[in-house]
């Protein structure tokens, strides 16, 4: 009788252990889940607490003047919660010495936290202006003027703002337009890359050339519709004399070419972080000329898709 072969054994399964590394955790969040802090520092009256509002729109869970100590502490504690995902604070001169801290804990937070410094500032001018309209004193103290406090604040605040990843003059924003730059650069899906606002300014030379231009150009050259008498009471915006100030081929010319020259180069302005610029266009009064310039230059740059609004600072005078 013929033996059977032996039945072959079948091979054991050895259950892999889980590395550690992998090991599930209670605190463990789905992957899409990426947990962000944005600070927001910066100079007094510059809008921080605007710009906070503006975040707690935006979904973040938001904190004012929040100790510098604490900072590390929020953040782990923000990482650890199922629910908060994105937070906001406020951190600026009111804490006081603390605030020498501040670098370094950015830096430790950076290595594994998504985090934003957001650094407001502001002309001298534009603080001392918003200072006076609100009647409240400099955080450094009111017993100091407030040109003084402001330029105390700065030397304070240098090693922070060198390090900002986002650093925004608020000096020509009013709270609506510093809302909306926010939400372009922060609400997902809103990301705009012609995110500057620009401000087309007309003026008069016999008024002074505008202390906050950018970028002025004189359009001096074309014929002045004030000689004549029927055109002298209006302004660039009036149909007749736009008309007549059109009616010159150097206009559109211009137009064209200025048109053209801001379209190039307002990418490398917004690629340097640059959020706000104005351009002057001047004649004499700043009545005729300067003024249809700007309106028509504004609307080049509105149909190429950017924030543009236009100014007439001499007109009607």
């Amino acid at each position: 009788m013929t033996s059977m072969p032996p039945k072959p054994k079948t091979p054991k399964r050895i259950a892999k252990r889980p590395a550690r590394n992998h090991q599930p955790s209670r605190n463990h969040k789905p992957a899409h889940k990426q947990p962000e802090l944005v600070i927001i520092t910066g100079i007094s009256g510059s809008g921080k607490i605007s710009a906070l509002k503006v975040f707690e729109d935006l979904g973040y869970y938001c904190v004012d003047n929040l100790p510098v100590d604490l900072i590390p502490n929020f953040a782990e504690l923000a990482k650890a919660s199922s629910e908060i995902e994105k937070t906001a604070i406020v951190v600026d001169v009111r804490e006081g010495r603390g605030l020498e801290k501040l670098p370094r804990i950015i830096k430790d937070l950076k290595h594994h936290l998504k985090t934003t410094v957001v650094f407001l500032e502001a002309s001298d001018e534009a603080l001392i202006r918003r200072f006076s309209e609100t009647r409240r004193p400099h955080p450094l103290g009111a017993d100091e003027p407030v040109r003084s406090a402001i330029g105390e604040e700065r030397k304070q605040l240098k090693p922070i703002q060198e390090m900002a990843d986002l650093i925004i003059d608020t000096s020509k924003f009013n709270v609506h337009e510093l809302k909306a730059h926010l939400r372009r650069r922060f609400q997902p899906g809103v990301g705009n890359p012609k995110d500057i606002l620009v401000s087309c300014v007309s003026f008069g030379y016999k008024h002074g050339v505008p202390d906050d231009v950018d970028l002025a150009f004189d359009v001096r050259f074309l014929p002045n519709p004030h000689f004549i008498p029927e055109y002298r009471p209006y302004t660039g915006k009036h149909p007749k004399v736009a008309k007549y100030i059109r009616s010159f081929p150097q206009t559109q010319e211009f137009i064209d070419r200025i048109s053209d020259l801001l379209v190039y180069l307002l990418p490398h302005y917004i690629e340097e972080g640059k959020s706000y610029l104005t351009v002057g266009f001047g004649c004499t009064g700043g009545q005729h000329r300067s003024v249809l310039i700007a309106e028509e230059v504004f609307k080049r740059l509105q149909k190429a898709g950017y924030q543009v609004k236009v100014v007439h600072r001499d007109s009607p005078r």
